[in-house]
């Protein structure tokens, strides 16, 4: 069999018109109006490429039968749902399976080596857990996770503090959502952002708040940072930059799937981006003192007016590296380094991770790492027609509101991913 890989398609199964089929994945900036795919981890755009007989169709049925893909994909084309679901199969086979190879990069690339294990699942009519689990049928972490965020916003209906009241005075509020808003449907797919340390004065902040994804009845965790950095704002050579990051105000927000440095072609990767596209909510560093306080609602401008929470539309969810280093000047970002999978086993993609874009796109074989289980669990497993997910922004000390958890949970998840 030939190499399959992101574009590969079935000679018959060819688009007649491929700049509509592509339409609904390339929204934004550079890929509006593309006719390839955009294959982020080797900074390439992939053409449609034509192979012989029933290939990809074969291998689709394959992923979907063996629980890694749902109903997303176009039948008989290798597109991105199908790139997701190959590179959770190949991150399975290396880190679950105990048949597996764990030498294994999950790169998106069916050769001899993955389709070895295909065959070898394919006559072992082997499912994997990942997509025999489901809401109704959840962990128990994955049921605590749902009665503490109900339990949460019961207690900041009560209790909303100052940022929080702010925003429930506020008649618009784009793609964050009120407190009497926040939604935690089982049959949605939530990330959850636990924000530490957001009110110490740090200039070159650390990759240090814990990231929480409940899909399928499961839970898998990463980490990165929830605020921005003001050194990764700071241009060193024309020696300027903002002095104002904008932190993400806690709550929740809709994020629709899009992409992330849409306007520079050789960095365009996969990320979340605001739903609505004027963007969330955020309060700025008004009194420049590289912290999230309390303080910045009283700033006032020249003509004495409060500066307040305001809207943005650049405050995505991407990519941080190996964690390093915090990629943030505002967004929400998630290193590759580590992860902690739903059988709570801490996971390091240390062997491949990227460290930055350089590493891309290289002989090395590196790749997004953690990063790429995220995306790729969200686009593989959310329901065919849905486009979004839920990101709930809360503080470690909310955590204590529930005594299966405490601010210790965190902590522990940290210190397990970040010593890998």
């Amino acid at each position: 069999m030939a190499l399959l890989y992101l574009g590969s398609c079935d000679a018959s199964k060819y688009p007649n018109d491929r700049k509509n089929f592509l339409k609904p994945y390339h929204k934004d900036g550079l890929l509006v109006g593309k006719v390839t795919f955009r294959d982020d981890d080797r900074t390439k755009w992939r053409s449609f490429r034509k192979v012989d007989g029933k290939a990809v169709e074969n291998l689709q049925h394959f992923l979907q039968k063996a629980g890694f893909l749902g109903d997303r994909m176009n039948i008989g084309v290798f597109d991105y749902a199908t790139q997701a679901a190959v590179r959770l199969f190949q991150e399975y086979v290396r880190t679950v399976d105990e048949d597996g190879d764990d030498k294994m990069v999950p790169d998106g690339f069916v050769g001899s080596g993955t389709l070895k294990h295909v065959n070898r699942w394919t006559e072992e009519k082997k499912v994997c857990s990942w997509g025999l689990a489901s809401a109704a049928n959840p962990t128990k972490e994955y049921d605590d996770w749902f009665t503490l965020l109900n339990q949460a916003k019961e207690f900041y209906k009560a209790n909303p503090g100052p940022i929080l009241e702010h925003v429930n005075t506020m008649k618009k509020t784009y793609s964050t959502r009120k407190i009497d808003d926040w939604k935690f449907d089982r049959d949605k797919i939530h990330l959850i952002g636990i924000r530490r340390e957001h009110d110490k004065e740090v200039y070159d902040r650390a990759n240090d708040d814990l990231f929480v994804l409940l899909i399928n009845g499961q839970v898998f965790k990463f980490w990165g940072s929830t605020d921005p950095n003001q050194a990764a704002a700071y241009n060193k050579k024309t020696r300027k930059g903002r002095f104002d990051e904008p932190f993400l105000v806690e709550g929740q927000h809709e994020y629709r799937f899009g992409w992330h440095k849409i306007t520079q072609e050789r960095k365009i990767y996969r990320a979340a981006k605001p739903l609505n596209w004027k963007g969330v909510l955020v309060l700025r560093d008004w009194d420049n003192d590289n912290s999230l306080t309390s303080k910045d609602l009283k700033i006032r401008d020249q003509n004495g007016n409060l500066k307040g929470i305001q809207v943005n539309n650049s405050i995505n969810i991407h990519w941080s590296g190996i964690g390093s280093w915090n990629f943030s000047a505002g967004c929400q970002v998630i290193s590759g380094r580590s992860y902690i999978n739903n059988f709570d086993k801490t996971i390091s993609c240390a062997q491949f991770a990227s460290k930055s874009y350089g590493e891309l796109n290289t002989s090395q074989k590196k790749t997004k790492g953690a990063y790429n289980v995220l995306t790729d669990l969200v686009v593989a497993y959310t329901k065919a027609g849905v486009n979004s997910l839920l990101y709930t922004l809360g503080r470690e000390e909310s955590l204590n509101i529930d005594s299966n958890f405490g601010a210790g949970y965190a902590r522990k998840a940290m210190e397990e991913m970040t010593n890998m």
